[in-house]
């Protein structure tokens, strides 16, 4: 399936750019997330004429993901959590608690963004995860876990 790139996507491709992928992933996400459309001749024409607006986008969704990435640079969250005196936590840590000790603090950030490449937190420490806030901004903060 070719489909036009209405954003970036990553390891994907740029705005703009022609790519063939499969069929269920234009069809069930691509499409309907309106990141890309199907490559046919009437939408390449209807892409060329609103390029400068969707590169105004992007350049706008860019410069608020930079902002953002400067106020989250650095931040620590705190969490207390019920756990064992051996500090194993009962239950565990995953990135709805960790966006939503962020927007108690203020800070913007929504579940889908945060990263925990090793999994939910399950014990009582410190841990780094990062957060996606853009095809090509990502920040890490460290996230405290201390027992109740």
């Amino acid at each position: 399936m070719e489909l036009i790139l209405l954003e970036k996507v990553k390891n994907l491709g740029n705005l703009g750019d022609k790519v063939r992928v499969k069929p269920g992933y234009g069809r069930n996400y691509l499409v309907p997330q309106g990141k890309a459309a199907p490559a046919t001749a009437a939408n390449l024409a209807d892409f060329e004429k609103r390029r400068a607006d969707l590169e105004t986008k992007h350049a706008a969704t860019l410069a608020a993901a930079e902002a953002r990435r400067a106020a989250l640079d650095g931040q620590e969250v705190t969490l207390s959590v019920n756990a064992s005196p051996e500090g194993k936590l009962y239950g565990s840590v995953g990135p709805r608690e960790i966006a939503e000790a962020l927007s108690a603090r203020g800070l913007q950030a929504e579940k889908s963004e945060v990263i925990m490449a090793d999994g939910p937190i399950r014990a009582v420490g410190e841990a780094t995860v990062s957060l996606a806030l853009h095809a090509d901004v990502s920040v890490s903060i460290k996230v405290i876990v201390q027992a109740l």
